[in-house]
């Protein structure tokens, strides 16, 4: 008796196979808020690390993950695999971000663990009825992949049921830092310490690692680090630094410092560091202070080329209501910036360019100003 192919398919059984943790687990495709996107290899290790932090937040069989971000994107994946692999459920919107919808869609089904960036906390926490909605069920939240302001994380612990967690990393991986902001009220300024197992330090720009409390370049090591950009051997070496001992970092292009009770305070992007008439300047200290203006919903600061100083300080604002003209605006600012901080101009725009997880496309903002007379 001949076997049929649905018969022959029944006795077979795959190959087992030992994965290697170096093994390639998948590729995603940096945001490319500074260059054109590079494919990052990410291994098996890398991934299992990420399932292995959900440990400590609450995942199980009765967790809900809703998930408002992309799924090619690694911000949603460090959420939606330690849910999964804990037997959870994972709930997707659906269309463009609408925070009424995202409420009651929480609310419906009482969702527990929730991965979003920080513009979509802003937006969250400004919708007029948000206190009337039910989030009781919440047990953590997770946010990433972009400046998270201090007065915002202040707000969503206030209002918002369950914990907050900001993670601070790369898609590269490296090292990460996790501020537990329901346990560190006092930090919020803080992306938080290094994840247990992570070795972050920071250099300066000849590749020396600085004195404690000195101002560098963040760079870490963690079994979470990218195998290295598909294809790309030679931005590969450009986004590693090693130690005297031969050890393998990630750069971040992050520059910050570490306070004395070891919680890591960012000041800016390197690349966006702007240097005027010889003095570092660091354009989310003068995003600080114009938020501060009850006429400023969002602020961006990018340095544009200088005659005189090598650059210039310029801000693109997205005004509120009661907004003061542009000039106003500069000055009320630099009354209250030092010397070498102060705006050269100030545009109004009706929304800041930013990718699909929220990141600020600064390059994008640099050519407006090229353009505009």
């Amino acid at each position: 008796m001949r076997s049929t192919p649905a018969a022959a398919a029944a006795r077979t059984r795959p190959t087992p196979v030992d994965i290697q943790p170096e093994w390639a687990f998948n590729i995603i495709y940096s945001s490319g808020t500074t260059g054109t996107p590079k494919g990052i290899v990410q291994a098996h290790a890398m991934r299992w690390a990420h399932v292995a932090r959900g440990e400590n937040y609450g995942y199980g069989p009765e967790a809900v993950t809703l998930v408002a971000t992309s799924l090619c994107s690694n911000t949603t994946l460090v959420s939606v695999f330690p849910c999964l692999a804990k037997g959870g459920t994972v709930v997707l919107t659906q269309g463009r971000f609408d925070p009424p919808a995202y409420l009651a869609l929480a609310e419906r089904v009482r969702a527990t663990h929730a991965m979003l960036v920080p513009v979509q906390y802003q937006r969250l926490m400004a919708v007029p009825g948000f206190d009337r909605h039910d989030l009781s069920a919440f047990r953590m939240k997770f946010c990433t992949s972009a400046p998270f302001a201090a007065a915002l994380k202040a707000d969503v612990l206030a209002r918002w049921p369950g914990g907050l967690v900001e993670y601070y990393g790369m898609t590269e991986g490296g090292g990460t830092c996790i501020l537990e902001a329901h346990l560190h009220p006092d930090k919020l300024h803080t992306v938080g310490k290094p994840a247990e197992g992570h070795d972050i330090r920071l250099i300066d720009e000849d590749g020396r690692e600085v004195a404690p409390g000195e101002i560098g370049e963040v760079v870490g090591r963690s079994v979470s680090m990218m195998t290295g950009y598909h294809g790309l051997a030679e931005k590969t070496r450009e986004a590693e630094w090693f130690d005297a001992d031969g050890n393998r970092f990630i750069r971040t292009g992050d520059v910050g410092r570490f306070d004395a009770d070891g919680f890591l305070v960012l000041m800016d992007r390197r690349k966006d560091l702007v240097i005027s008439g010889g003095f570092n300047v660091y354009p989310s200290d003068l995003e600080a202070v114009l938020r501060q203006h009850a006429g400023v919903a969002d602020a961006a600061v990018v340095g544009v080329p200088s005659a005189t100083g090598g650059e210039s300080p310029v801000a693109f604002v997205v005004p509120a209501g009661g907004a003061p003209a542009e000039e106003a605006l500069r000055s009320w600012a630099n009354e209250r910036l030092g010397k070498t901080q102060r705006l050269a101009s100030v545009r109004y725009v009706d929304a800041l360019p930013r990718s699909d997880i929220g990141k600020v496309l600064k390059r994008q903002l640099r050519e407006a100003h090229e353009s505009l007379p």
